[in-house]
């Protein structure tokens, strides 16, 4: 580096990636701050820097460098940042230490681990330090790429492992092994290691029959709940199997309970009636979710719930290498929990690899005008949420309620005061009668969608 390079990269002060230090005095702090850059993005360390960006430099000799380079040798496990000599214009130096982003996370400095938090340094609690550690073991180690004890090929489901080759070389994704024998695509996927079946291979692939026996959390559970809460559900179920056949089965549930919003397009008369929420967009959440989610516990599982005012995809586990739901609407690097899954998924053709799923959705949702989808990460797991741009009263409420009554709805949700009789009646499309519109309320109260407030002509209706 050059005195010029220096003076340009201070310029903007401090960051996530930058830390100023007077002298070599603070080389401690300065170790502290390597260890948590080696925990996060890398960056640089600056001796010789005010941290108002002026160059002040100083002395320095060998003996100074090998001060620097044994505090660093506090660092476990060993990093080995380089250590540059920066000649100033005032006749003295700089040192520039350049951090990579560790390979071997977590690092600790004299027994404690830190990472960086904006322009300074965090010392990180023991979770933080598991999470970390387990990450880097996950590599390794995971559910996914170890040995299926006790199964064989004969339990694999030929016909969906048949379908997803053949698929994948249409897409040019895969190429064409020659053979349709079973270990043989197994192994050309990655599903086969030391001539044993592994357990991906039996979440992408496994039978019905022994998945429920065996894997109980090869488990997806669906509801359509009534209102906004979880207090009653018209549809609720529990169903298993491998990934491919939830993946179906999930979106069979949202075709059968999917409310249908009407659009107008310009120069076409006919409205058109669409699901409420793009199919793509939940498509690519139940597809992340099957890839992300932690398969090692037990009674985990993938969700979709439906409510009156949104729609939850929700998955067993937490988000991991550093990510967060904010981080995950801008391009970002494609990290899958579980590589082996997400590899399948990619050559079938359910996902792209690149990271491009959660920020497609929030193109999706947008190109039908919708607020983009919310990521919550939390409780032990991960919640994609999507919301409508505006209220769809339910279609289907134990038994069919009418158009009018729907737009009765539409009304009373738009109104948080509540509307009189009279104001819903004149609001309301077409010519209906007040005795029409007081019998429809009384049925929509009697559905417990609708409440009035007051008495006589005086009170006023609200949306429950």
């Amino acid at each position: 580096m050059t005195s010029e390079q220096i003076a340009a990269l201070v310029a903007d002060g401090e960051s996530e990636t930058l830390e100023l230090k007077r002298t070599t005095g603070q080389r401690r702090e300065g170790a502290q701050t390597v260890c948590a850059m080696l925990n996060h993005r890398g960056g640089r360390v600056l001796f010789g820097v005010a941290p108002d960006g002026r160059l002040l430099g100083q002395q320095v000799s060998d003996r100074t460098i090998e001060e620097v380079a044994q505090e660093l040798r506090a660092i476990e496990p060993p990093a080995f940042p380089s250590i540059e000599r920066v000649a100033l214009s005032n006749g003295l130096e700089a040192i520039a230490i350049v951090v990579q982003p560790g390979q071997n996370r977590p690092y600790v400095y004299r027994g404690r681990g830190y990472h960086r938090v904006g322009n300074t340094n965090q010392v990180m609690t023991q979770d933080e330090y598991n999470r970390v550690l387990l990450e880097r073991m996950h590599s390794e180690q995971r559910w996914e790429n170890r040995h299926a004890e006790g199964w064989t090929s004969d339990d694999i489901d030929v016909a969906e492992l048949r379908r997803t080759v053949d698929e994948a070389i249409r897409r040019g994704r895969l190429d064409d092994p020659g053979t349709r024998a079973t270990d043989d695509l197994l192994r050309g996927l990655g599903l086969i290691r030391d001539g044993q079946l592994l357990r991906a291979a039996l979440a992408l692939f496994g039978k019905t029959e022994r998945i429920e026996a065996e894997l109980p959390q090869m488990l997806l559970r669906v509801a359509r709940f009534q209102g906004v809460d979880r207090t009653e559900f018209h549809d609720n179920r529990q169903l298993r199997g491998n990934v491919f056949t939830l993946l179906g089965q999930a979106e069979r549930f949202l075709r059968e309970n999917l409310p249908v919003a009407g659009r107008i397009v310009p120069n076409v008369i006919e409205r058109i009636d669409e699901p409420l929420y793009p199919t793509v967009a939940l498509r690519e959440a139940l597809a992340n979710a099957f890839c992300h989610r932690d398969y090692t516990i037990g009674g985990g599982s993938v969700a979709v719930g439906i409510y009156d005012d949104r729609l939850e995809v929700t998955s067993s586990g937490s988000l991991h290498f550093g990510l967060t739901p904010e981080q995950l609407f801008v391009p970002h690097e494609s990290l899958p929990w579980n590589p082996l899954i997400a590899g399948v998924f990619y050559r079938r053709g359910i996902i792209e690899q690149w990271g491009r799923g959660t920020t497609k959705m929030v193109e999706l949702t947008a190109a039908a005008g919708l607020p983009p989808p919310e990521i919550e990460d939390g409780a032990g797991c991960v919640t994609v949420r999507f919301r409508p741009g505006r209220y769809v009263p339910p279609q289907l409420v134990g038994t069919d309620i009418t158009e009018r009554q729907r737009a009765i709805l539409s009304l009373l949700n738009d109104a948080p005061v509540g509307l009189a009789l009279r104001e819903v009646v004149a609001m309301i499309p077409g010519d209906a009668t007040e005795r029409q519109v007081r019998e429809d309320l009384t049925i929509l109260r009697t559905l417990n969608l609708a409440t009035p407030s007051g008495h006589g002509r005086g009170s006023r209706w609200r949306r429950r």
